[in-house]
C-alpha cells in the first residue's frame, strides 16, 4: 500500500506560458480548466497576497475536474504582517473568505514564514493550536470574522466531512531544531520540504501524514529546471515516503527520530515558474512515479476536446 502522490504547479496564470504550456489562441479565462485537465493539483497563490471572494472559490471550484485538488497558500498578512501573532480574527476572516466553496477540492493549506521569522516556540505553538482540522472547527473559527470582511462577503456554510490539512514552510536556520520538530509532530502539521537553490533551509523530517513539497529551482531561484538525475533523486524520496520510509540521505532537523511505516499522501508543487520549466518538470516527476498528465509525445500537452480556442485576431478580420 501507498498513499496518494499528487504533483502539480504553483499558480496558473503566467504570461511566458502562453502560446507554450497554453495552446495558442487559448483564451486567458479557460487556462484553469487547461492546467486543472494536465496536472492533478495547482497551488493557489492569490489567497496569499489578498482574501478572495466566496464567487472566485466557487469558479476555481467548477473549472476543474472531480477529482481535482487544490492547494491553498495561507495569506501573507497573517504570516508576515501579523508574524503569527494574535492571529485569531485574521484566520477568522480567512476561513469565512469563501475557502469552503472549494468543497472536497480543498487540499493543503500552506504557511509560509519570512526568512527573517525565527523560531518562536510560544507564538508558534499559538497558531498551530487554533487552525481547524475539519469542516466543523473551522465554520466556528469562520463566524468569528470581523468588520474587515462583511457578511455579504463571507461564506459561512462547511461541508460536514470537510479534512483540513496544514503545512509550514520555514526560511530561517533557527527552526531546525528538536523542538519545532516536535511541535508540529504533536499537531500533525507537516513541515514543507523546499528546495530554494540553497538559499533557506531544505529539511525533510516528516511530521504528518502527509508530505508537502515545494520545489522552486535546484540552481537558480524560481528559474532553473530539474534535470534527469535531479527528478531521479526526487522521485527516489517521494517513493519512499508514500510507502512510509525515509531515504538514508535525508536532511533532517532530528536525524535519530524513527518513522511509524505508515503510508503518507504527497503533494508536490513546482515554483521554478519563470523560464516555463514548472509544468514540464511536474509531468516528468509524475510520470517516473506513475501518476497520470496530459504530457503527450514530444512534451505536447493536448488541448482537452471539449475547450474552445480563440482565434487570433487576424484570422478573424480576414473573415469580415
Amino acid at each position: 500500500m501507498q498513499g496518494t502522490t499528487r504533483i502539480g504547479i504553483s499558480g496558473w496564470r503566467y504570461a511566458p506560458w502562453r502560446g507554450r504550456f497554453y495552446p495558442k489562441g487559448l483564451a486567458q479565462r479557460l487556462e484553469l480548466d487547461f492546467a486543472s485537465r494536465m496536472l492533478p493539483t495547482i497551488e493557489i497563490n492569490g489567497s496569499f497576497y489578498s482574501l478572495q471572494r466566496p464567487v472566485s472559490y466557487q469558479a476555481w471550484h467548477d473549472a476543474t475536474p472531480d477529482d481535482f485538488v487544490f492547494a491553498l497558500k495561507g495569506p501573507r498578512y497573517i504570516t508576515h504582517n501579523l508574524r503569527l501573532k494574535e492571529p485569531r480574527a485574521a484566520l477568522a476572516n480567512f476561513f469565512a473568505s469563501g475557502v469552503f466553496a472549494l468543497g472536497a477540492k480543498l487540499g493543503p493549506i500552506l504557511w509560509q514564514l519570512p526568512p527573517s521569522f525565527a523560531y518562536d516556540a510560544d507564538r508558534l505553538e499559538e497558531f498551530l493550536a487554533l487552525l481547524p482540522r475539519d469542516g466543523r472547527s473551522a465554520l466556528k473559527l469562520a463566524r468569528q470574522h470581523n468588520e474587515k470582511l462583511s457578511d455579504d462577503r463571507a461564506l459561512l456554510k462547511a461541508p460536514a466531512k470537510l479534512r483540513i490539512r496544514h503545512a509550514v514552510e520555514v526560511r530561517h536556520a533557527s527552526f531546525a531544531n528538536a523542538d519545532f520538530i516536535a511541535m508540529l509532530r504533536r499537531h500533525g502539521v507537516a513541515l514543507v520540504v523546499a528546495d530554494t537553490a540553497g538559499r533557506w533551509p531544505l529539511l525533510e523530517d516528516l511530521c504528518a501524514d502527509f508530505v508537502y513539497m515545494r520545489l522552486h529551482g535546484d540552481k537558480e531561484l524560481y528559474a532553473s529546471g530539474y534535470d534527469d538525475a535531479a527528478l531521479d533523486r526526487w522521485a527516489e524520496r517521494i517513493d519512499a515516503w508514500r510507502h512510509g520510509r525515509q531515504v538514508k540521505d535525508a536532511r533532517l532537523a532530528v536525524p535519530t527520530c524513527q518513522l511509524s511505516g505508515r503510508r503518507r499522501d504527497v503533494f508536490c508543487y513546482f515554483d521554478n515558474d519563470v523560464k516555463v520549466h514548472a509544468p514540464y518538470d511536474a509531468a516528468h516527476l509524475a510520470a517516473r512515479l506513475g501518476v497520470a498528465t496530459g504530457l503527450g509525445a514530444n512534451d505536447s500537452f493536448t488541448l482537452p476536446p471539449d475547450m474552445a480556442v480563440r482565434k487570433p485576431a487576424r484570422a478573424r478580420a480576414r473573415r469580415k
